[in-house]
């Protein structure tokens, strides 16, 4: 017996029911056994004078009317009988589950856990529970589907304890299991599916989410340091006076911040180590002027630079910034997107093979197959997150292992960054340049939107010009929310004909979008209305005027992104939020854009009111996905992981000691995660 068995061995799983368990991704054992709730019902007794309106609780009284099944809709059905707890009579209801009609005795005592409506003196009934308290206070709930249910999954979790339970081994070397008061594996892997009180619960989460942390920063370091070996790694012996005199020629002093992460990342290049390094700096702290810096280092080097960014206008823009700061006769750039011409995109990419070209700055075009390299040393990726694995990894492979290094003006939280990028070197951009105006944002109800823009008119009359954002290109029944075609009518019939306004989505073509970016840059459009393809990079300085229709449907990284298109030149400049939340998280989002423009307290509250997969997409942006683990609430837990393995790796082939042999098996990457350590 061994807990890799298939599902299929447990009595009462036939071909049928086995089939429906691995639509679960319940194959083993294991996999069963550590299947755990996503939350628990605390099922113990109260009095009707102990509950709350709407609290979940569990009555217990006497059946004092038979049931009545009635049946409306399609396949929909609603039990009700009466029950008695002391002289109170209470109506109990159980919707679409006629099933358990026969379970009502007239006269019997019955216990039913459901939802208490006040108002009514009833109970929405969720399950029947046994009369007699069997000590169990807790009812596990777990994630099913409409062929497996909740009591038939937990029947079956006990059986697979019942008969694998001894078979459960502990891996957690005993020093940590004694240094944490970790719960022994086997005991908490039972109490995680029955505890008998909240205390067991916790220490049982406590002892699997430690667990969970551990064994992924083990894996995440080891294959780390194997990258950062210097078997893997590339010198970029790169010409010190050369790039010192670069840096002295430019049109700006660069700031402390700037400097510290411009000589942290130049250290890199020259090491024989492979550069793995994170650069996070906010809406406009300058990461571009580093970026060229380490793209000019490359190039004296004799090596090849690469920078790879999510849209075709910050590409364009990108392109232009870097061609103001290097000598033409010097640095040979060029840009290669999805919308460069076929003749042109050849020359590019026979130039590239054969070294004509220095540095690059591309879209996704860069990954193509026939994009290659005559010796490329550095690859930059622009907002990281919105490439997927893969396609950050492509890029990577086209040269005999590039330094890499990661920007993104998305402030990425401590607790993100330790698990979804590892040991990664992080530098962080923390100072803004010298003569930036904070903007100043506000948050207005909809009704208050006439007078915002009578105010913008007057920013319009001084010479400026204004964004407005939108969530939506066209109506949708599913959102009440402002689309851009609507918006763009109601300003066009507002501010014309004084006025020009633009229309700018991702539904146009990539020559109509750079044309209308074009004139909204040259001021022949003052006012623009977009979605969020403006999110990224886009730079005009003359425009002091964000205002942003259904504000509470982004997130605050987000909206802070949008709100970095301004400020950019020597005006004040505003952000108007236009919202009417519908719940307190809402509002607070919305009073927290209007506190602070810090954009990495804006990402530790963003991570802590929607988690990491809202913010940045999950699958995406390889954070990781735990079964138990919350690396928000639980970064404690987290943290101290981090250090235990860390401190284990320090350790001489630590695989063959005795007391980590049990772990050793349980960090070999598997597909998916393969994919994301590669």
């Amino acid at each position: 017996m061994n807990l890799s068995d298939d599902i299929s061995v447990l009595t009462g799983v036939g071909p049928k029911r086995a089939e429906n368990l691995k639509e679960l991704g319940i194959y083993t054992i294991e996999e069963l056994l550590s299947y755990y709730p996503f939350r628990y019902d605390d099922i113990q007794e109260k009095e009707l004078n102990e509950i709350q309106d709407q609290e979940k609780v569990t009555l217990k009284g006497l059946v004092v009317s038979e049931p009545v099944v009635s049946r409306y809709g399609y396949k929909k059905s609603r039990m009700m009988f009466r029950m008695m707890q002391d002289h109170a009579v209470i109506n109990v209801s159980f919707f679409n589950q006629p099933y358990l009609k026969d379970k009502i005795v007239m006269s019997e005592e019955i216990a039913v856990y459901g939802k208490w409506d006040a108002k009514r003196k009833s109970l929405n009934g969720m399950k029947i529970l046994a009369a007699q308290n069997d000590g169990e206070d807790f009812a596990p709930i777990y994630h099913v589907n409409k062929k497996v249910r909740q009591s038939s999954l937990i029947q079956l979790i006990r059986t697979g304890f019942e008969k694998y339970g001894n078979f459960i081994p502990e891996f957690l070397p005993e020093t940590l299991v004694e240094k944490y008061r970790l719960m022994p594996r086997k005991e908490a892997m039972f109490a995680m599916h029955f505890p008998n009180n909240p205390e067991e619960s916790h220490q049982a989460k406590r002892r699997v989410v430690f667990e969970e942390f551990f064994l992924f920063q083990l894996k995440m370091q080891g294959l780390k340091r194997r990258e950062k070996a210097e078997k893997n790694g590339l010198s970029v012996q790169y010409d010190v006076d050369r790039l010192k005199t670069f840096t002295q020629k430019l049109p700006f002093e660069l700031t402390d911040a700037q400097k510290k992460v411009t000589n942290e990342i130049c250290r890199d290049l020259m090491s024989p180590n492979h550069m793995q390094r994170l650069l996070q700096g906010d809406v406009g702290s300058g990461k571009t002027v580093v970026a060229a810096i380490a793209l000019y280092a490359t190039m004296t080097a004799g090596f090849q630079g690469a920078l790879m960014v999510p849209t075709e206008i910050l590409a364009q823009q990108h392109m232009e910034s870097l061609q103001q700061l290097y000598d033409p006769l010097e640095v040979r750039t060029a840009l290669l997107t999805g919308s460069t011409k076929t003749k042109e995109r050849r020359m590019i990419l026979e130039q590239l093979a054969t070294g004509e070209i220095d540095i690059i700055i591309g879209t996704h075009a860069l990954i193509q197959e026939d994009v290659r390299f005559r010796r490329l040393g550095l690859v930059i990726t622009d907002e990281q997150h919105r490439f997927g694995v893969n396609q950050r990894r492509i890029l990577r492979e086209k040269g005999l292992k590039p330094d890499v290094l990661f920007m993104t003006a998305t402030p990425i939280p401590r607790t993100l960054a330790i698990t979804a990028f590892g040991e990664m070197d992080v530098s962080i951009i923390d100072e803004m340049p010298a003569g930036r105006i904070p903007i100043e944002t506000r948050w207005i109800r909809p009704p208050q939107l006439d007078t915002v823009l009578e105010w913008m008119e007057k920013e319009l009359a001084h010479g400026h010009q204004a964004y407005v954002i939108c969530p939506l290109i066209e109506e949708s029944e599913a959102l009440d929310v402002k689309n851009a075609t609507e918006i763009f009518e109601h300003m066009s019939a507002f501010f014309n004909p004084t006025y020009q306004v633009g229309l700018l989505h991702g539904k146009m073509k990539n020559q109509e979008k750079e044309e209308i970016m074009q004139e909204f840059k040259e001021n022949n459009l003052q006012l623009l209305v977009s979605t969020t393809v403006i999110e990224v990079g886009v730079n005009v300085p003359n425009a002091t005027v964000m205002l942003i229709m259904d504000a509470d449907r982004f997130g605050l990284a987000q909206l802070h992104q949008l709100r970095g298109r301004v400020g950019r030149g020597s005006e004040a400049s505003y952000c108007i939020l236009v919202a009417n939340p519908k719940n307190e998280m809402g509002v607070e989002r919305m009073k927290i854009m209007t506190e602070t423009n810090n954009g990495f307290v804006l990402s530790e509250k963003d991570l802590e009111l929607r988690g990491p997969g809202e913010v940045f997409g999950a699958r995406q942006s390889g954070v990781p996905q735990f079964a138990v683990g919350d690396i928000v609430t639980d970064v404690n837990i987290l943290e101290v992981a981090r250090q235990e393995a860390s401190t284990i790796w320090t350790k001489e082939q630590w695989w063959v000691l005795p007391e980590y042999r049990g772990i050793a098996d349980k960090i070999k990457p598997n597909d998916d995660e393969q994919q994301f350590f590669d």
